[in-house]
C-alpha cells in the first residue's frame, strides 16, 4: 500500500447535505495534515461532456442559452452530464450534440479531460472535437433549457476568447485546447 501524501486530508465522515436534479452538495468531516478536524462542503455531479462541433465547411456549431446564475444569454458549446444509459463518453457526447443542436457528427475524437473547479466540485469535463456535423434532427431540449443554435467561424470564436467576450469556461477551455493542440500539430 502506497504511503499517503503528506498533504492528504483524511475523510472521517461524509453525508449528502442537499440533493437536487443534477448535483448534490456533499458535507465531509475531515482531518487536515496538522491534525485539525473541520468541515468541508463541495458540489458533486456526474461526469460531463463538452463538444466542439465543426460543420463540413469548418464553422463551429455554437449555442446561445439563458443562464439564470449570471442573468444573461451565454454563448457556449453543447455540454451535458453523462447518464446511466450512456454506453460510453462518446455516446454521451453524441447524445448531447443531437439534443442541444439537432446536429450529428461523422466523427468524434477526445480532446482533453479537465477538472474545471476542483477546489469546490468533483466535476470532470471530457471535451470532444466533432467533425462533419450536420443538422439531421430536431432539438430535444430538457424542460429547463432555452437554446438557440448558431454557427461561427473558428477564428471568430477564438477572437471571442481572446477579447473576453466568450465567458463560458467550458467553451473557453475547448476552444483554447483545440487551438493549442492544432498549432502544435502544425509545428511538428
Amino acid at each position: 500500500m502506497p504511503t499517503p501524501d503528506p498533504l492528504a486530508w483524511k475523510t472521517l465522515d461524509q453525508q449528502v447535505a442537499y440533493s437536487c436534479p443534477g448535483f448534490d452538495i456533499v458535507n465531509e468531516s475531515v482531518q487536515l495534515p496538522d491534525g485539525t478536524e473541520t468541515e468541508y462542503d463541495y458540489l458533486s455531479e456526474p461526469a460531463s461532456v463538452c463538444i466542439l462541433p465543426f460543420t463540413p465547411d469548418g464553422d463551429v456549431v455554437c449555442i446561445e442559452e439563458w443562464r439564470q446564475a449570471v442573468s444573461r444569454v451565454n454563448r457556449g458549446l453543447p455540454v451535458g452530464g453523462t447518464e446511466p444509459n450512456d454506453d460510453d463518453l462518446e455516446a454521451a457526447a453524441r447524445r448531447e450534440l443531437a439534443e442541444e443542436t439537432g446536429h450529428e457528427a461523422d466523427r468524434l475524437e477526445p480532446l482533453v479531460t479537465v477538472e474545471p473547479a476542483n477546489g469546490i466540485t468533483d466535476a470532470v469535463l471530457h471535451i470532444f472535437v466533432a467533425e462533419g456535423c450536420r443538422p439531421t434532427a430536431e432539438q430535444q431540449l430538457d424542460h429547463n433549457e432555452s437554446i438557440r443554435v448558431t454557427q461561427l467561424a473558428f477564428e471568430e470564436l477564438l477572437e471571442a476568447v481572446r477579447s473576453g467576450n466568450l465567458r463560458d469556461g467550458r467553451a473557453v477551455l475547448a476552444v483554447s485546447y483545440y487551438h493549442l493542440f492544432e498549432n502544435n500539430e502544425q509545428d511538428l
